[in-house]
């Protein structure tokens, strides 16, 4: 499991909660496809890279918490993003034969992906 946490000011939810521009601040995220609104339990059409389809799921929305999972043919992702006062904690867990080929890389992309969300929000 990979964590970080990083006081973020503006409107993290916000930017979590607006599942289409995911892809603009989450560099393995090529595409998304569905509702702009989230609702939990709706799919979304994905493709992240370097080209594989799959789909992305908002398992968990409240005022403090957020969760995501998002699968493609052997990486299965958990996300869960807590925010208190501006304060934001990202966490993920994977699974999947790919996952297991790709886990080095994925050393410190919480922290990557808290600066990102930083950055848009």
């Amino acid at each position: 499991m990979e964590q970080a946490t990083l006081q973020i000011n503006g409107s993290p939810a916000k930017a979590l909660l607006t599942p289409l521009d995911l892809p603009s601040w989450n560099e393995a995220f090529l595409s998304i496809d569905g509702p702009k609104t989230p609702v939990v339990g709706q799919r979304y059409r994905l493709r992240v890279r370097p080209g594989l389809n799959g789909w992305l799921e908002y398992t968990a929305i409240s005022p403090t918490r957020i969760d995501i999972t998002w699968q493609v043919p052997g990486f299965h992702e958990d996300g869960v993003w807590l925010i208190d006062q501006g304060l934001v904690t990202h966490s993920f867990e994977h699974k999947g034969a790919l996952a297991a080929v790709l886990r080095s890389a994925y050393r410190g992309i919480a922290a990557v992906r808290l600066e990102r969300l930083a950055a848009v929000s």
